[in-house]
């Protein structure tokens, strides 16, 4: 093992590397709402979370006007509107029909050939390579060479791990936006002080209680505000080695092969996408600081929306879990004792106060080629350290805002260096 000198020493050269999972975001389009469109353009402007590896594949809109299979005699999914929170059928019913819909434009098939860098311009000059494998794995070319893997125990054991560890790591996160804006609040704030009024008249005699309806409906007409209620479907690509040994076996080549390229393009059933988790946001006290356009007000709301929900997304689903490298010791400089473990994680993935994290070492075996986690340490977020990197939180000089990262301090375990991963509560592929 390196000592920590020359780890840290390496880690000033450049970023480290490290295996994220891959992710494409797609958007539910309502074209009749007002502010469908601001919504549509302001998900298009958003890049992936810097967390994962963008594995987007062109298509990003679902248009809810053209859906059907979901609701009874009418077109679209169930939406949540003001007033109304879908029930655990309607969910049910959403997730399952994007699946269908997911697997019926063969989305995991095109996932799949991103991954194997399927490029031409017909069968007869279509091929496959594992250039983008060999970079987010941080493999040598050799050991994801298709031809030469399939020859050894350990190259097919190689790629057994690239799947695993890449490909069985893709996901597709489905975002429905809907919205809630001050005049829908304050239209209902009226019709209740309205009714209100009425019923205090009715007692009184007076017209009391109609003068303090007008005036609380035009105190709630002079509010504004923009929330959103964003509902997250999360799939996953289905790869195993009955998968793979289909694709490896029939599909791939690294060579014009026709008749191999037809029958990937051909293929209907092999390729899928799982539906595995849902999640819901909203927050009726969020409150933005600072001046916004239209346009960046509800950028903001609706990135922050977001990544609340893959935050909890991770929590609740393990293999969507984020890994993120330790990126610096931090040591007193009179002393030269440890004070703390820096990493680019912070508020927009979740961290609070007190946040607990394994640290583990990720290592390959020589033999084998297989990727095991070894746990090292258990660590916790510094109160008052936490970086504040939620979406324009500078723009809003939120507290946090321009720390460069946050500082956790060791709870228990051994020694901790630069690119060492943190994880979030407990990983089952970890051994102690």
């Amino acid at each position: 093992m390196l000592c920590a000198c020359a780890v840290i020493a390496a880690q000033a050269q450049g970023p480290l590397s490290y295996r994220r999972n891959s992710l494409a975001m797609l958007l539910v389009y309502h074209p009749e709402d007002e502010f469908g469109k601001n919504i549509y353009e302001a998900f298009d402007s958003l890049p992936i979370p810097d967390k994962y590896d963008d594995h987007n594949i062109g298509w990003r809109v679902i248009d809810d006007s053209q859906i059907t299979g979901v609701q009874r005699n009418k077109s679209g999914y169930y939406k949540a509107t003001y007033g109304h929170q879908l029930t655990a059928a309607e969910l049910k019913a959403n997730a399952r029909r994007t699946e269908d819909l997911l697997n019926e434009a063969e989305v995991a098939k095109e996932m799949v050939g991103k991954w194997f860098g399927l490029q031409g311009t017909s069968p007869e000059d279509a091929t496959f390579n594992t250039e983008l494998i060999q970079q987010r794995g941080q493999y040598n070319a050799s050991d994801v060479d298709v031809a030469l893997a399939l020859q050894t125990t350990r190259g097919v054991a190689t790629l057994s791990d690239a799947g695993e560890e890449l490909l069985g790591q893709t996901f597709v996160l489905v975002n429905d936006i809907t919205y809630i804006t001050a005049e829908q609040e304050a239209e209902a704030a009226k019709k209740a002080m309205n009714v209100i009024g009425g019923l205090f008249d009715a007692f009184t005699g007076g017209t009391a209680g109609k003068d303090v309806a007008k005036l609380t409906g035009a105190i709630a007409d002079s509010f504004t505000g923009f929330k959103v209620k964003t509902h997250s479907y999360l799939y996953q690509l289905v790869w195993n080695d009955s998968v793979a040994a289909i694709f490896y076996q029939f599909h791939y080549t690294s060579k014009p092969d026709p008749a191999k390229i037809q029958a990937f393009l051909d293929d209907k059933t092999t390729y899928r996408l799982k539906y595995v988790a849902h999640e819901y946001e909203f927050d009726k006290k969020s409150v933005l600081k600072g001046k916004y356009s239209r346009t960046e007000l509800v950028r903001t709301i609706c990135a922050r929306s977001m990544d609340k929900n893959i935050v909890a997304l991770a929590k609740q689903y393990e293999d969507f879990k984020v890994k993120t490298p330790v990126y610096q010791i931090l040591t007193n400089e009179k002393t030269g004792k440890i004070e703390g473990y820096a990493a680019k994680i912070g508020m927009k993935e979740g961290i609070e106060d007190g946040s607990k994290f394994q640290v583990v070492q990720r290592i390959q075996n020589p033999e084998t080629g297989k990727t095991t986690y070894k746990y090292v340490a258990s660590v916790k977020a510094k109160k008052g350290s936490i970086w504040d990197n939620r979406y324009n939180a500078v723009l809003e000089e939120a507290d946090g805002a321009t720390l460069p990262y946050t500082t956790f301090t060791k709870i228990s375990g051994g020694e901790i260096l630069p690119g060492m991963l943190l994880i979030e509560g407990k990983y089952r592929k970890v051994i102690e």
